[in-house]
């Protein structure tokens, strides 16, 4: 169940014709310079947890003991920033800086409320965070929950 939510979301995020890197977040951002194995802007899917819950047995399913779950996705979208976006720097400069951010707000278009299985509930998003870095890299870090009935 969680390969196919995972290599859903993967799918989905094909539509965001600025993403030139998508794959499953296995540590690529780790990396530095140029190590680092992606192209720029990127987008790194990975499960961060769930919570489980008993619901009853059914007898006819594997296994017996049936569950609902919450589980918690986190995509993360990453550019490589070099220029200067001081107010100082050339309009066209400043505007490139912050393009990251349409990519996230893409991405949120494309996930939030859809849903990637017809046995899952609809991504939610529930969190919103970014990671400073030393080696110019802009990531940004978006969490998302899901519910699965019957599990």
């Amino acid at each position: 169940m969680i390969n196919e939510i995972l290599m859903s979301i993967k799918d989905k995020l094909n539509e965001v014709s600025a993403l030139k890197y998508i794959d499953e977040n296995w540590g690529q951002l780790d990396l530095y310079g140029n190590d680092i194995p992606v192209q720029w802007p990127c987008a790194l899917v990975t499960l961060l947890g769930g919570q489980f819950s008993d619901i009853g047995k059914d007898y006819r399913a594997a296994p017996e003991n049936r569950q609902e779950a919450i589980l918690s996705f986190e995509i993360t979208i990453a550019q490589l920033k070099l220029t200067n976006s001081s107010n100082r720097a050339p309009i066209s400069q400043q505007q490139k800086a912050f393009e990251v951010w349409n990519i996230v707000q893409e991405v949120h278009q494309k996930l939030h409320g859809w849903r990637p299985s017809k046995t899952t509930g609809k991504l939610i998003r529930s969190e919103l965070s970014s990671t400073r870095r030393d080696d110019g890299v802009q990531e940004i870090k978006i969490s998302y929950t899901i519910g699965l009935h019957n599990c």
